[in-house]
């Protein structure tokens, strides 16, 4: 009987067709009865997929049929004939390959033949057809198309190696042959009779034969024979000869290949200095009271500010060096600056414990009233606040010479500077405490020290000029802290002694440091925490660093009276590393009391700079 077909077996009648067909269609064939095959619907993504692949435990058995697109389970015979297919064995489980073979013809020749059926006639009659091919092969020959093989010459052959070789051409053999040194020709004293002053005395043939044989002028003694004929055998001579041929066979010579190097292609190819103008050149402006040296200065457009050591502070015109204004202050002035905010008209002045904030009155006079208006306008808090500092208000006498504000320090202050925006300033103080760096805030009256333990003494502090970032420059060390997060960012590492100054790129992302042993080092933030140059022009101490804010320039006051300028271009392109060129050395300042410039600054607009020094004056380079 045949075999009964379930219900549920559907079978495709499309029959032997490629399938991608109907992938654009809904259905995937039809079945017997000529009705559509559906697909079935397949909305699992890949997460149902692995979760059906971890709880289905007949998953690895589960295939899909192509003809009807429905998933179908092996059985255990389909999954061992799969596994048998995969191990290279037969289908069929009762095939035996290994069984004894059957003859199915005998090997015994027998009496009867198979078959009675007469031989054909061709059998015993000449082809015609080989006949015509072997007459046409006899032709061939005649006619000389085809020839018969040469015997085979086993002689053997020679042939000359040189024979295509150019005897002009130097080989690479010749090329690298080193010829063997030739011995030195006989003197006079090798001479049968050599002159008297080559023979040794008593003392000299002493000395050497007490020598060592490498250390001997001479491997032999000079001897004084009569004649040619009274020359006796040369003991040495195997010896020597000996020597000789292993000096011969044995010396590694080798041929060195000389590199040529032009030494003016080992000096790298910087621009020349007037194709990158403009820079300062020549000298403008002198400006010198002859009293005490200027140790710190500041500029704002057309007026400049210089601090001397007679306990003065001089405001002056720049266009004309005239002298617009003097503000006695009582002692040494270590730093002044003015506050970058243009709508303010307000410098800040370190005098031995204090940091005034004066107002010079110059200029616009909206300016400087706005700039009394604003601190006017401070309201004291209700409740008194513990400060570092004191905020004191200026006596009488003390506000109509300009000072607004006093700013009481427990120690002598050595360093002012501003935020850029122009409501933040840091000063530093000489001491070892953590209290060394402590930042203000003139609108509201409140200082603060940000830093609870000394990392070493500071020299300088700066402000970025664009995030919330704080530089702090010890003897060594660099260290930028983000105000924001109050952490340490970064530690640069100077590769120098004693770090002097300190200046930051418009850009932000690269910084200068002058030291005291007359190195500056421009760091790359980017690159790393290593300087990315150390420039070595000056012969003596750096006093000061400036970038302009403009223009790639940038400049280095020292104690050997030199103001050096240099092109210090710094590219978008984060690739391309900066371009770093010394242009211009200005002379001037004479040397007193071994200091030199005390201090450089640029001019805020153009490519000027201002250069104060030890020998009371203020000099505009243009």
């Amino acid at each position: 009987p045949l075999p009964s077909v379930p219900l549920q077996d559907i079978r495709n009648t499309v029959g032997n067709i490629p399938m991608e067909w109907y992938q654009d269609f809904p259905h995937i064939g039809y079945n017997l009865d000529g009705r559509k095959i559906y697909k079935p619907i397949r909305n699992k993504d890949e997460l149902d997929m692995f979760l059906e692949k971890m709880e289905n435990p007949d998953y690895w058995r589960t295939v899909q049929d192509r003809m009807t697109g429905a998933d179908v389970r092996l059985t255990d015979e389909q999954v061992e004939l799969v596994q048998r297919l995969q191990k290279g064995q037969f289908g069929d489980v009762n095939f035996d390959p290994y069984e004894p073979a059957v003859d199915f013809f005998t090997h015994e020749v027998m009496i009867h033949p198979v078959t009675n059926r007469p031989a054909d006639k061709r059998s015993f009659i000449p082809s015609l057809v080989e006949k015509e091919k072997v007459s046409k092969l006899v032709h061939a020959i005649k006619m000389g198309w085809i020839k018969p093989r040469k015997p085979k010459d086993d002689t053997p052959a020679y042939y000359d190696l040189w024979a295509h070789e150019d005897p002009n051409s130097i080989l690479g053999r010749h090329k690298m042959h080193v010829p063997a040194p030739k011995l030195r020709l006989p003197g006079h004293e090798e001479s049968y009779n050599p002159p008297p002053e080559y023979l040794l005395s008593e003392e000299e043939r002493l000395a050497w034969e007490q020598q060592e044989p490498a250390e001997r002028r001479l491997n032999f003694v000079p001897q004084q024979h009569r004649c040619l004929r009274a020359v006796p055998a040369y003991p040495r001579f195997i010896h020597e000869r000996f020597e000789r041929c292993l000096d011969l066979y044995l010396c590694p010579r080798q041929r060195k290949m000389r590199v040529n190097v032009d030494p003016e292609d080992l000096i790298p190819k910087l621009p020349k200095p007037r194709d990158l103008q403009p820079f300062p050149t020549t000298q403008a402006l002198v400006r010198g009271w002859q009293r005490g040296n200027f140790r710190c200065q500041g500029v704002t457009g057309c007026q400049g500010i210089a601090g001397s050591d007679d306990g003065t502070v001089r405001f002056w015109e720049v266009s004309t060096a005239r002298c617009m204004r003097t503000l006695p202050v009582g002692a040494v002035v270590k730093s002044v600056a003015w506050n970058p905010n243009p709508t303010l008209c307000l410098v800040a002045v370190a005098v031995e414990q204090s940091v005034l904030l004066v107002n010079p009155c110059l200029g616009d006079k909206l300016l400087y009233g706005a700039t009394d208006q604003l601190l006017e306008s401070y309201v004291p808090p209700e409740e008194e606040r513990v400060q570092p500092v004191q905020w004191v208000p200026p006596s009488a006498e003390e506000h109509g010479k300009g000072i607004r504000l006093i700013v009481q320090h427990s120690k002598p202050v050595k360093q002012v500077t501003w935020h850029g925006k122009g409501d933040y300033f840091a000063s530093v103080v000489s001491d070892t405490s953590s209290r060394q760096v402590l930042i203000h805030q003139s609108s509201k009256r409140w200082s603060q020290a940000p830093f609870q333990r000394s990392k070493g003494l500071v020299q300088c502090v700066s402000f970025h000029p664009t995030r919330p970032f704080f530089f702090v420059a010890t003897q060594r060390y660099v260290r930028v802290y983000n105000l924001l997060k109050q952490e340490l960012t970064k530690k640069l590492m100077s590769n120098c002694k004693w770090v002097s100054s300190m200046a930051i790129h418009p850009g932000g992302d690269n910084v200068i440091c002058g030291s005291y042993d007359s190195k500056l080092a421009w760091f790359d933030l980017d690159l790393s925490t290593r300087p990315y140059q150390l420039l070595r022009h000056h012969r003596r101490a750096l006093r000061s660093v400036a970038f302009h804010r403009h223009y790639p320039l940038f400049a280095s006051g020292s104690d050997d009276g030199t103001v050096i300028v240099c092109h210090g271009m710094v590219y978008n392109d984060l690739l391309q590393n900066p371009l770093l060129v010394p242009v211009k050395v200005l002379k001037g300042h004479v040397l007193t009391l071994d200091l030199g410039v005390l201090d450089v600054l640029f001019h805020p607009t153009q490519p000027w700079v201002f250069s104060s020094g030890a020998d009371g004056t203020v000099r505009l380079y243009t």
